[in-house]
């Protein structure tokens, strides 16, 4: 298998050929955007058809490097979501997140493993592997299909919350998993404490960074710096983790976090907010571009066809362990915070779509593990059908579900958001106008004042409607 950029570096022909490669994929990307909004299909779904349809007309092979997505791509996809996540809404939605995240990912990852050992009659360490890559939830198709289709904001901030923390929780569980096939054996208070360490020391690393970048914004708000200084944050954030052998999922997503509560809301302005919102915006989405072109043109529908009996029961079986972790889980969290309606939970069960850190992680499993290559082929054909099915039948059940119909509290909501956007970004134009000498200081407190009054008012409000 060749792999993605593996031609830098290389001869200039080489080079050539990979820039070519990269200007039919952003052409493909271009022309399955215009058509999946004509054809009412999931983006990501279309980017995965097309990159099947053209894996055998391109210049040369390319394929997915598991440590270029784990490197690279998952910071970048993680620390965009964290900066544009209100941690008032996090924190009004933080014990359903918890308890999907958490408990969740090791009951979905214990049910898969079992029907996978008896079904295929795996032994155990492959089957808890293959059951923890299939437990990770991949949000972007799942978002995607948010935006195509209005839900409740509280329902998207539980997909986009569970998310960010299921990847962690997911890859600390593979890890711990090889260190028992590599040492023989690991006692449950070892695997504990270890666990806690782990998640506790990258939220740390992502703690200090966070708030290390506090201390560089304020000497300079220029907008291209500062997007500079978060991009070494989000990738020194987890490189730093993995040579501590912590969390880098963890540290990513504490870090985003922090820099998009705090920094970017008190040390930037609002212009330059803007810029670095929106360079986070287009980041994310042309990684996720590539990769489920990459994904299209990794998987071998010859494969596929082979491996079918033994793809539909890990199908089967990973979405008896999504089932059985989703409805009792939030069963039990109806106990001790606001009931989560039971459509909401038929499309968190139904979201479980599968994506590219499942296949990142199945092409990093070690060479000596017993069945390696068909343990790789499953989990391709696993997300092949789980992008083709759920990601196609999730608007479906958006609509059926009646999800779409937006509410009066969605909308006075939505209203009140932009009222505080627009009131913050008035008062840093108030700010530079006083600075350049345009402005009168008494008109300039006076008007200040009361854009202050309203931004009080409608965090005050915000943060009622979160937390009721």
């Amino acid at each position: 298998m060749t792999y993605f950029l593996a031609a830098v570096g290389g001869d200039q022909g080489e080079v050539g050929q990979l820039v070519s490669v990269l200007i039919i994929l952003l052409l493909v990307a271009t022309g399955v955007a215009l058509l999946s909004r004509r054809l009412r299909v999931p983006y990501v779904t279309g980017l995965v058809v097309a990159g099947l349809a053209i894996a055998e007309l391109l210049p040369r092979r390319i394929g997915l490097d598991s440590s270029l997505i784990i490197n690279l791509f998952l910071p970048i996809l993680l620390f965009e979501a964290a900066i544009n996540t209100d941690i008032s809404r996090l924190r009004s939605t933080i014990k359903p997140i918890a308890l999907l995240a958490g408990p969740g990912v090791v009951i979905a990852s214990g049910i898969t493993a079992l029907v996978l050992k008896f079904g295929l009659e795996l032994a155990w360490i492959p089957a808890l592997l293959i059951g923890v890559i299939l437990a990770i939830t991949d949000t972007v198709s799942v978002i995607a299909v948010f935006k195509e289709v209005s839900v409740p904001s509280r329902l998207i901030t539980i997909v986009e919350g569970e998310s960010l923390f299921n990847d962690g929780m997911a890859l600390v569980l593979f890890s711990l998993i090889l260190k028992v096939n590599t040492t023989g054996s690991l006692t449950i208070a070892e695997g504990i404490k270890e666990l806690l360490i782990v998640i506790l020391g990258g939220g740390l690393v992502g703690l200090v960074l966070g708030y290390l970048g506090t201390v560089l914004y304020t000497q300079s708000d220029d907008a291209l710096s500062t997007i500079l200084l978060t991009v070494a944050i989000a990738l020194g954030a987890f490189q730093i983790s993995q040579v501590l052998s912590i969390s880098g999922v963890v540290a990513v997503v504490i870090a985003g976090l922090v820099v998009g509560n705090v920094e970017l809301s008190r040390s930037v302005s609002a212009s330059n907010r803007v810029t670095v919102l929106s360079f986070w915006e287009y980041a994310g989405f042309g990684v996720n571009t590539f990769i489920f072109l990459l994904i299209g043109l990794e998987i071998q529908p010859g494969t596929v066809v082979r491996t079918l009996p033994a793809v539909l029961l890990a199908v089967v079986a990973y979405q008896a362990g999504r089932f059985l972790s989703v409805y009792p889980l939030l069963a039990i969290a109806r106990q001790v915070d606001r009931a989560i309606p039971v459509r909401w939970q038929h499309v968190l069960f139904l979201g479980n779509i599968k994506g590219s850190l499942s296949m990142a992680l199945a092409l990093s499993l070690p060479a000596g593990l017993p069945g390696r290559e068909g343990l790789i082929a499953l989990v391709f054909g696993t997300v092949l059908f789980s992008l083709m099915g759920q990601g196609v039948s999730l608007p479906w059940l958006v609509r059926r579900l009646q999800l779409s119909h937006r509410s009066e509290s969605q909308e006075w909501l939505e209203s009140l958001q932009s009222q505080l956007m627009t009131a913050k970004a008035a008062q840093d134009e108030l700010d530079a106008l006083l600075k350049g000498g345009m402005l009168p200081k008494a008109i300039y407190e006076e008007l200040r004042a009361n854009y202050q009054i309203r931004i009080v008012a409608a965090e005050r409000s915000l943060r009622d409607f979160y937390n009721r």
